[in-house]
Protein backbone atom coordinates (compact mmCIF):
# COMPACT_ATOMS: atom_id res chain seq x y z
CA UNK A 1 0.00 0.00 0.00
CA UNK A 2 1.00 3.23 -1.09
CA UNK A 3 1.26 6.21 1.17
CA UNK A 4 -2.15 8.29 2.19
CA UNK A 5 -1.85 11.85 0.36
CA UNK A 6 -2.19 14.85 2.31
CA UNK A 7 -3.34 17.85 0.84
CA UNK A 8 -1.70 20.78 1.13
CA UNK A 9 -4.00 24.28 1.35
CA UNK A 10 -3.26 26.90 -0.37
CA UNK A 11 -2.57 30.34 2.14
CA UNK A 12 -6.53 31.48 1.53
CA UNK A 13 -8.15 28.16 1.94
CA UNK A 14 -5.77 27.46 5.16
CA UNK A 15 -7.07 30.91 6.84
CA UNK A 16 -10.72 29.02 5.97
CA UNK A 17 -9.95 26.46 7.97
CA UNK A 18 -8.29 27.93 10.95
CA UNK A 19 -10.38 29.33 14.24
CA UNK A 20 -10.54 32.83 14.84
CA UNK A 21 -12.07 33.84 18.26
CA UNK A 22 -14.34 37.01 17.63
CA UNK A 23 -15.51 37.77 21.00
CA UNK A 24 -14.60 36.67 24.87
CA UNK A 25 -16.19 36.44 27.71
CA UNK A 26 -13.48 37.74 29.84
CA UNK A 27 -15.71 38.33 32.86
CA UNK A 28 -16.60 34.34 32.85
CA UNK A 29 -13.50 33.51 34.18
CA UNK A 30 -13.41 35.76 36.50
CA UNK A 31 -16.94 35.14 38.17
CA UNK A 32 -17.08 31.23 37.42
CA UNK A 33 -15.19 28.36 38.22
CA UNK A 34 -15.34 26.15 35.03
CA UNK A 35 -15.75 23.10 35.35
CA UNK A 36 -16.46 21.62 31.37
CA UNK A 37 -16.92 23.24 27.93
CA UNK A 38 -18.11 22.58 24.76
CA UNK A 39 -18.32 23.83 21.62
CA UNK A 40 -21.32 24.36 20.02
CA UNK A 41 -22.59 25.47 16.51
CA UNK A 42 -25.47 28.56 16.86
CA UNK A 43 -28.09 29.92 14.40
CA UNK A 44 -28.04 33.11 12.69
CA UNK A 45 -30.35 35.13 10.67
CA UNK A 46 -29.17 37.48 7.39
CA UNK A 47 -26.83 40.13 8.54
CA UNK A 48 -25.93 38.59 11.84
CA UNK A 49 -22.92 36.68 10.56
CA UNK A 50 -21.36 39.77 8.68
CA UNK A 51 -21.28 41.05 11.95
CA UNK A 52 -19.67 38.31 13.55
CA UNK A 53 -17.03 38.37 11.27
CA UNK A 54 -16.40 41.64 11.82
CA UNK A 55 -16.07 41.12 15.27
CA UNK A 56 -19.12 43.47 16.60
CA UNK A 57 -20.13 40.58 19.64
CA UNK A 58 -20.36 41.27 23.07
CA UNK A 59 -21.18 38.36 25.47
CA UNK A 60 -21.16 40.18 28.52
CA UNK A 61 -24.33 39.10 31.05
CA UNK A 62 -24.90 36.48 28.35
CA UNK A 63 -25.89 32.96 29.82
CA UNK A 64 -27.61 29.80 27.76
CA UNK A 65 -30.44 27.95 29.37
CA UNK A 66 -33.06 25.10 27.92
CA UNK A 67 -36.59 25.75 27.04
CA UNK A 68 -39.61 23.49 27.79
CA UNK A 69 -38.48 21.48 24.67
CA UNK A 70 -35.21 20.81 25.23
CA UNK A 71 -33.57 22.96 23.36
CA UNK A 72 -30.71 25.12 23.71
CA UNK A 73 -30.84 29.16 23.41
CA UNK A 74 -28.27 31.67 24.37
CA UNK A 75 -29.63 34.76 26.12
CA UNK A 76 -28.86 38.51 26.42
CA UNK A 77 -25.50 38.16 23.65
CA UNK A 78 -25.52 41.51 21.49
CA UNK A 79 -24.92 41.02 17.86
CA UNK A 80 -24.45 44.71 16.42
CA UNK A 81 -26.36 45.88 13.47
CA UNK A 82 -24.40 45.35 10.05
CA UNK A 83 -24.12 48.67 8.91
CA UNK A 84 -24.37 47.51 4.73
CA UNK A 85 -27.45 45.56 5.14
CA UNK A 86 -31.13 46.50 3.72
CA UNK A 87 -33.06 44.54 6.31
CA UNK A 88 -31.44 44.12 9.70
CA UNK A 89 -31.35 42.12 12.33
CA UNK A 90 -32.52 42.71 16.18
CA UNK A 91 -29.11 42.87 18.25
CA UNK A 92 -30.39 41.70 21.41
CA UNK A 93 -32.62 38.82 20.41
CA UNK A 94 -32.64 35.09 22.04
CA UNK A 95 -30.46 32.88 19.51
CA UNK A 96 -30.78 28.78 19.02
CA UNK A 97 -28.01 26.87 20.30
CA UNK A 98 -26.92 23.81 17.95
CA UNK A 99 -25.20 20.69 19.60
CA UNK A 100 -26.03 16.60 19.94
CA UNK A 101 -28.38 15.03 21.26
CA UNK A 102 -26.48 13.45 23.73
CA UNK A 103 -24.19 16.40 24.77
CA UNK A 104 -27.94 18.50 25.04
CA UNK A 105 -29.01 15.48 27.51
CA UNK A 106 -25.43 15.65 29.38
CA UNK A 107 -25.44 19.03 29.88
CA UNK A 108 -29.53 19.33 30.76
CA UNK A 109 -28.27 17.20 33.96
CA UNK A 110 -25.59 19.17 34.91
CA UNK A 111 -27.45 22.43 34.61
CA UNK A 112 -30.15 21.03 36.59
CA UNK A 113 -28.07 20.39 40.00
CA UNK A 114 -27.79 22.98 42.22
CA UNK A 115 -25.56 25.84 41.32
CA UNK A 116 -24.14 24.89 37.37
CA UNK A 117 -25.30 27.63 34.47
CA UNK A 118 -24.49 27.86 31.66
CA UNK A 119 -21.66 30.69 30.37
CA UNK A 120 -20.29 31.58 26.86
CA UNK A 121 -16.85 31.90 26.98
CA UNK A 122 -16.22 32.73 23.37
CA UNK A 123 -17.61 33.08 19.82
CA UNK A 124 -15.29 32.10 17.02
CA UNK A 125 -14.81 31.02 13.34
CA UNK A 126 -14.28 27.62 12.15
CA UNK A 127 -14.17 26.62 8.55
CA UNK A 128 -16.25 29.54 7.85
CA UNK A 129 -19.09 28.81 10.72
CA UNK A 130 -19.47 30.83 14.24
CA UNK A 131 -19.31 28.82 17.12
CA UNK A 132 -19.91 29.30 20.70
CA UNK A 133 -17.72 27.65 23.94
CA UNK A 134 -20.39 27.13 27.03
CA UNK A 135 -18.68 26.54 29.84
CA UNK A 136 -20.72 24.54 32.96
CA UNK A 137 -19.71 27.19 35.30
CA UNK A 138 -20.49 27.53 39.17
CA UNK A 139 -20.35 30.77 40.59
CA UNK A 140 -17.33 32.17 42.82
CA UNK A 141 -17.71 33.46 46.01
CA UNK A 142 -16.09 36.62 46.91
CA UNK A 143 -12.90 34.83 48.81
CA UNK A 144 -12.44 32.58 45.71
CA UNK A 145 -11.80 35.83 43.58
CA UNK A 146 -9.55 37.39 45.87
CA UNK A 147 -7.89 34.57 46.22
CA UNK A 148 -7.10 34.14 42.73
CA UNK A 149 -6.45 37.95 42.68
CA UNK A 150 -3.55 37.33 45.40
CA UNK A 151 -2.53 34.22 43.52
CA UNK A 152 -1.75 35.97 40.33
CA UNK A 153 -0.08 38.79 41.96
CA UNK A 154 2.07 36.47 43.71
CA UNK A 155 2.79 34.88 41.04
CA UNK A 156 3.87 38.24 38.74
CA UNK A 157 6.25 38.74 41.83
CA UNK A 158 8.18 35.48 41.64
CA UNK A 159 8.34 36.36 37.56
CA UNK A 160 9.48 39.40 38.28
CA UNK A 161 12.17 37.87 40.62
CA UNK A 162 13.67 35.26 38.75
CA UNK A 163 13.56 37.46 35.66
CA UNK A 164 15.79 39.88 37.96
CA UNK A 165 17.86 36.96 39.21
CA UNK A 166 18.72 36.41 35.40
CA UNK A 167 20.13 39.44 34.70
CA UNK A 168 22.37 39.69 37.88
CA UNK A 169 24.28 35.99 37.53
Amino acid sequence: MGKASRKVYSSPERRYMATKVVARNRKARHDYHILDSLEVGIVLVGSEIKSVRDGRVSLKGAYADFDENGELWLHDSHIAEYDMARDNHVPDRRRKLLAHGSELHRMRRRVQEKGYTLIPLDVHLRRGRAKVELGICRGKRQYDKRRDIARREQNRRIRAAMKHEQRQG
